[in-house]
């Protein structure tokens, strides 16, 4: 749901005053309302954006389900909000931002799409390919695209593998700040280094450290590999704006319980 307190998404991306924490649904892996269960729990417990996407299971068949849902979650929990003078409107005012695998996995119910360039790839249609077959459908639907380099770092997982990267170790502390000044001055808003989904380590805090400072204008995010607030927490410590994660939030299937661990990680992850 689009924040009433910004005229955009990614002026509320920029804005977070304290480090913050973004859900990943896949929709390959749940039904739109788990989805939007799973969502209402990682709102509850602080989560402030929600992206959806990721896996190459999903498609505009799925994802566009799953985003409405997850959209008429938000809005009836805000309404239930509005009728309790104990409870905040905008609580529930998190943006639905698209984390697109390729072009046929869009949905014109987004409040946001990271448009996204897979700088480390190999392959020149994670570089540009898919973005152009996207981009009239994103600018028809009006869906606000926030421009974002996607580096992809050792152990690399599925992304890797499937975008074709090349895996940046974690002593090419010089590669990395590069890729920041590049992403930086392409004129993107974010910087994206992720590890790959379920990955057996993290993106190390000295990348992290490094690309923060080359790129003083990017939001920095970081995902893969984080299964617990410490964790999040180092990323955070240097540098990290954003922590993401997808996994975690999958091996529940107790909302209850989930939004139990996202409060304890989100807790954590803070200093």
């Amino acid at each position: 749901m689009r924040p009433s307190t910004h005229t955009d998404v990614i002026s509320y991306v920029r804005a977070q005053t304290q480090p913050s924490h973004v859900i990943l649904i896949d929709p390959d892996d749940a039904t739109p309302d788990v989805a939007a269960q799973r969502c209402i729990a990682a709102v509850s417990a602080g989560s402030k954006m929600i992206f959806v996407g990721g896996s190459s299971g999903t498609d505009e068949d799925n994802v566009h389900p799953t985003v409405v849902a997850i959209q008429e979650a938000l809005e009836l929990c805000k309404w239930n909000a509005s009728q309790d003078s104990g409870l905040s409107e905008t609580d529930w005012e998190v943006p639905v931002v698209l984390f697109p695998q390729g072009a046929a996995a869009l949905s014109p119910s987004a409040d946001a799409i990271t448009f996204m360039m897979l700088m480390n790839s190999t392959n020149p249609e994670f570089l540009v390919g898919e973005q152009v077959r996207g981009a009239p459908y994103i600018r028809k639907a009006g869906v606000e695209p926030m421009g974002m380099g996607y580096v992809i770092c050792a152990p690399g997982g599925k992304a890797g593998e499937v975008g074709q990267a090349n895996l940046i170790k974690s002593n090419q502390t010089d590669l990395i700040s590069a890729y920041a000044m590049c992403a930086e001055s392409y004129g993107f808003s974010i910087l994206y280094l992720e590890a790959g989904s379920g990955a057996n380590t993290p993106v190390s805090p000295e990348l992290i450290r490094a690309a923060k400072a080359a790129s003083g204008k990017l939001v920095l995010l970081v995902g893969g590999g984080i299964r617990n607030g410490a964790t999040a927490k180092l990323a955070i410590d240097a540098g990290a704006d954003w922590i993401v994660t997808g996994n975690l939030c999958e091996e529940f299937a107790d909302a209850h319980e989930l939004q139990s661990t996202l409060e304890t990680f989100i807790g954590e992850m803070r200093p």
